[in-house]
């Protein structure tokens, strides 16, 4: 347990700027293992993102709330993902090979095409969540649990998301040869332990919503259908993978996620 337990507070340094015990560091062994925990870490996120937003909105428009909602995310993750994003966006904007793409991920600095991803991206997501709250204060199934089931969407979209992304470290390779990536040792080894708590971890919340409504278990099928063409693409012109390339993945799932909830209640 006490090993457990030093696995998840490994996953919340690396993945958060929570603060953790000092004993906690960068073990390559705990951080292989931490990926068990990645989605775990979205309930995290979700849920700080959805307190910020409830109590915003006491004070509040919804529309104020929202953004606070958006800033608590990025500001408990350090913008983590978003970083990866924009990177990514710069990497196969402006690179045509595979030297090129991941020599500009690489790079610090961020240029054109990240800025404008990441501007649409926040645009996109406060669009997204501001139609989402409105359609849930309207939606026959859930208006009695009103409260809970956004604290749920939120908390769904973050680990469903990062399932999406871990997931290409069991199924793919890493792409860079050198050691230069902070992500490189998630991508080292992995067990049953990972894949069987990734699953559980990143599942558990979206199950929870069939309780109110069984149609939005369909979510995975866009989800893990944007999973397998990004990842199409990463192999494309990379040969595997990136931490960019999972800080993307678990940045466009979210929306994705969203999307299809709107178009679930749309059509339903």
């Amino acid at each position: 347990m006490k090993k457990e337990i030093h696995i998840f507070f490994t996953a919340l340094m690396f993945y958060t700027r929570i603060p953790c015990p000092k004993n906690i560091d960068h073990n390559p062994d705990y951080l292989n293992k931490a990926s068990r925990y990645f989605p775990f870490i979205g309930w995290i996120v979700g849920g700080i993102s959805f307190a910020a937003y409830y109590l915003s909105s006491i004070l509040f428009s919804h529309d104020i709330a929202i953004i606070l909602a958006i800033i608590a995310g990025i500001l408990t993750t350090g913008a983590f993902h978003e970083d990866g994003f924009a990177d990514v966006c710069d990497g196969f904007g402006g690179g045509w090979t595979k030297e090129k793409i991941l020599i500009i991920m690489k790079d610090s600095a961020i240029g054109a095409y990240g800025a404008i991803g990441l501007v649409l991206l926040f645009l996109l997501k406060f669009q997204i969540l501001s139609q989402l709250v409105n359609d849930s204060q309207n939606h026959q199934f859930i208006i009695y649990h009103l409260p809970f089931t956004i604290f749920l969407l939120f908390v769904s979209a973050h680990s469903i998301s990062r399932l999406a992304a871990i997931s290409i470290v069991f199924t793919h390779q890493y792409s860079r040869e050198d050691a230069s990536s902070k992500s490189k040792p998630i991508a080292q080894s992995y067990t049953w332990r990972e894949v069987f708590g990734a699953l559980f971890f990143g599942l558990l919340p979206l199950v929870l919503l069939f309780c109110f409504q069984w149609q939005l278990l369909l979510v995975i099928l866009p989800v893990f259908t944007t999973r397998f063409f990004l990842v199409r693409y990463f192999q494309k012109w990379i040969d595997g993978y990136t931490g960019d390339c999972l800080g993307a993945t678990q940045q466009v799932c979210e929306v994705v996620f969203y999307l299809s909830i709107i178009g679930i209640w749309k059509f339903i």
